[in-house]
């Protein structure tokens, strides 16, 4: 990729402040950018960078202003995270996959891809499944039967999507994502041996949903696991069968959701938040990284913290005494002694 500053000003809806016409190859950090880089400045901390930093231009705020001379050219922006979204994609659209199927891939003769797919080395597609047009599928990606994937998809490699899921439109699945795998359903038999109950539900993940590398969505034991529009999640999470996350729902790594769990829209999850089975999360909670959620949340807008998780102001004046609890001890010792020394007297 190589863009003038002016280029990239049209490109973001910004306004260049100096040489219009230098150029760019890569973005970069701004503490390790060099000649031919573009970096940004989107907080107040590292504008200091702005005077010693050898990149040749930078995303700043329509209003920045430097106490410091700097030589580096500007392109200004009402807003520098959403400008730099932008570039960062347009800068990965340079480093995409060449387009079609791979001679080395396998498409059931029941399978049907859409227009404008690739579909890289290795690859498999079963028999009846459905992709999308414009779907980008890196190499070794399984596509199991039956499975639907919508429009605009990006699987990356070593993705797994079982039998009869269904992915919608817009939707990323990183490295090692599993979509489909049985939910975990056991029972114990006379002899005290644990029999595998059959899974034979699904998962459904509507439009614009993004899920990160080595995350397991399982399907349902009767009916759907589904994660709704727009719901985002990190890398390393157990979702499992029969969960329901709702729209535009975060959650970070290491997280774990328990069988049947409904976790409302809107929701904040921390990374290893836990959360048992069968209960219901309000829309908009926030659940700090770490906690534990035993029972139900019931009123919107909510934030817990703790194992098991209690609410957030409530966590923290008792975490603030549990700090205190060496010293309290013994003042409560010393007077304790200061008691009986009285009763002696």
């Amino acid at each position: 990729m190589e863009f003038t500053a002016k280029e990239i000003a049209l490109l973001v809806n910004g306004t260049v402040d100096g040489n219009e016409n230098v150029s760019i190859t890569a973005p970069a950090k701004i503490e390790e950018a060099q000649k031919g880089n573009i970096s940004f400045i989107a907080h107040s901390k590292y504008e200091s960078f702005a005077s010693t930093t050898k990149a040749s231009v930078l995303l700043v705020g329509a209003d920045f202003k430097s106490d410091k001379s700097i030589s580096v050219t500007l392109i200004r922006v009402e807003n520098v995270y959403a400008a730099l979204a932008i570039l960062l994609e347009s800068y990965q659209g340079q480093s995409k996959p060449e387009e079609g199927i791979a001679s080395n891939s396998f498409i059931h003769p029941t399978a049907s891809v859409g227009s404008d797919a690739s579909i890289g080395m290795f690859s498999i597609v079963e028999a009846g499944a459905k992709v999308g047009n414009n779907c980008l599928i890196y190499p070794q990606v399984y596509i199991g039967k039956n499975v639907v994937l919508g429009d605009d998809l990006i699987l990356y490699p070593g993705v797994k999507i079982y039998h009869q899921c269904q992915i919608g439109d817009r939707c990323i699945l990183h490295a090692n994502v599993v979509i489909g795998s049985d939910g975990f359903g056991f029972t114990p038999n006379q002899d005290g041996q644990f029999e595998k109950i059959a899974q034979i539900g699904n998962v459904i993940l509507e439009s614009d949903v993004e899920v990160g590398a080595n995350t397991v969505i399982d399907r349902g034991t009767m009916g759907s696991t589904i994660i709704r529009q727009g719901v985002k999640l990190d890398n390393l999470i157990q979702i499992a069968h029969n969960v329901e996350i709702g729209k535009h729902t975060v959650i970070a790594a290491q997280a774990g959701v328990a069988g049947s769990t409904q976790i409302g829209a809107h929701c904040q999850i921390g990374g290893q938040a836990g959360f048992v089975g069968h209960i219901k999360v309000a829309d908009g909670t926030k659940v700090q990284a770490q906690s534990g959620v035993a029972a139900a949340i019931k009123k919107e807008q909510s934030a817990v913290y703790g194992s098991p998780a209690i609410g957030y102001s409530e966590y923290l004046r008792a975490y603030a005494g549990f700090k205190n609890l060496p010293s309290l001890i013994k003042k409560v010792r010393d007077l304790e002694n200061r008691l009986r020394d009285l009763e002696k007297d």
